[in-house]
């Protein structure tokens, strides 16, 4: 997610964010960039290509995912459910 924010999402002296939070019942993976127009979305990726299988891996890893859209900007987000924690 976040190598799809700097590939289509970064404009030039503009950042991107990261947030992650753990819960008692899933992992979220929070990606905010300024390219609102600039949304995910599937597209075919030749076998031997070096990119084109970002949201392909995401939605394979994940139980569910969105995008937000802000005043300024996206937020992607992805949630992993987490069937048992260890205490240390």
């Amino acid at each position: 997610m976040c190598t799809n924010a700097l590939l289509h999402g970064c404009l030039r002296d503009r950042l991107f964010r990261v947030e992650t939070s753990l819960t008692g019942t899933a992992l979220r993976i929070a990606v905010t960039d300024p390219r609102g127009e600039r949304l995910p979305q599937d597209r075919p990726a030749d076998p031997d290509a070096q990119f084109g299988r970002g949201l392909l891996i995401v939605r394979t890893l994940v139980d569910r995912w969105a995008v937000e859209h802000l005043a300024v900007g996206k937020t992607v987000w992805a949630e992993m459910a987490v069937t048992g924690r260890a205490d240390a």
